[in-house]
């Protein structure tokens, strides 16, 4: 498809309420190898995330399922009491057998006890946006989005997300549940979501890209994304982190790491501005 590159505004509004800086961090990475245990120092990963507060960030992505419980429970211990304005979204629905081992769980008792559990891992009275992180096909998935909505409405969770989710499986839970935020896998070098960010985009639905830092063959030496790189004194990287933000004014990219450096690396991204010729060139790439 052809992409035309959109004004680059630097926040947008969860459900229409929640304003968040549009770089946010996603926070897998900060459990053990496998996204399994805790890492290997613990108190280093407490830094990088008060580091990414310190640096503007106010979105924080995670999940009970990173450790499990691991992340959920490090961002309690380092940002507990949460600053004014942070948002901490989190996503249930997705169980672990072992490192790098996944398997979707989408019983309605099961979601609700995961709400629960992060509640209280979390040290929070009502989750800001809770996502659900995988459809589970061997249940109903309007029991699944069902609990969803009555937990909503006890006022255990104020937004609802999906993630890896299809444009008829969004139209599906928003005859249940209202959807603000789509979590996909999407970068340089993966687009197979490009139906879903532009309906995202036409019902001004959050769009979160994971594993935003992909570049594949595009960052090789000498070619278009290194040489828009090298011009602006920026990293490969970096100019991916910046074609997703003009992509689409609803995209908020979560690049995650357990290094500070490499996170403010990343967060230099906020700052970086593709020209529209740049972007042109980079989207002739992906033609």
């Amino acid at each position: 498809m052809t992409t035309t590159p959109t004004a680059r505004p630097k926040t947008f509004k969860i459900g229409g309420e929640l304003e968040i800086n549009r770089l946010g961090f996603g926070a897998m990475r900060i459990t053990g190898p496998g996204i399994w245990g805790e890492p290997e120092d613990p108190e280093a990963a407490r830094q990088l995330l008060r580091r990414t507060v310190e640096l503007g960030v106010n979105f924080i992505d995670t999940a009970d399922a990173y450790g499990p419980d691991t992340s959920e429970i490090l961002i309690r211990e380092a940002l507990h009491p949460y600053a004014e304005g942070l948002v901490i979204a989190t996503k249930g629905g997705n169980t672990r057998q072992g490192p790098n081992r996944w398997a979707p769980v989408g019983r309605p008792e099961y979601l609700r006890q995961a709400v629960e559990l992060s509640l209280r891992k979390l040290k929070l009275d009502r989750i800001d946006l809770w996502q659900l992180h995988r459809i589970d096909p061997k249940v109903p998935r309007d029991e699944q989005f069902g609990v969803i909505r009555e937990l909503q409405d006890e006022g255990k969770i104020r937004f609802v997300g999906l993630s890896e989710v299809t444009v008829e499986e969004i139209e599906a839970a928003r005859k249940i549940v209202d959807v603000v935020t789509v979590q996909n896998l999407y970068n340089l070098s993966n687009r197979q979501s490009e139906a879903v960010l532009d309906y995202t985009a036409q019902h001004n639905i959050g769009f979160i890209p994971w594993f935003p830092l992909a570049t594949g063959n595009l960052a090789r030496e000498g070619g278009v994304l290194d040489s828009i790189a090298r011009k602006l004194q920026a990293t490969p990287s970096q100019v991916a982190l910046a074609w997703l933000l003009k992509r689409s004014p609803n995209i908020i990219p979560i690049p995650g790491t357990s290094s500070i450096k490499h996170f403010e690396e990343n967060q230099k991204a906020a700052d970086l501005e593709l020209s529209d010729e740049d972007f042109a060139a980079i989207q002739r790439l992906l033609e």
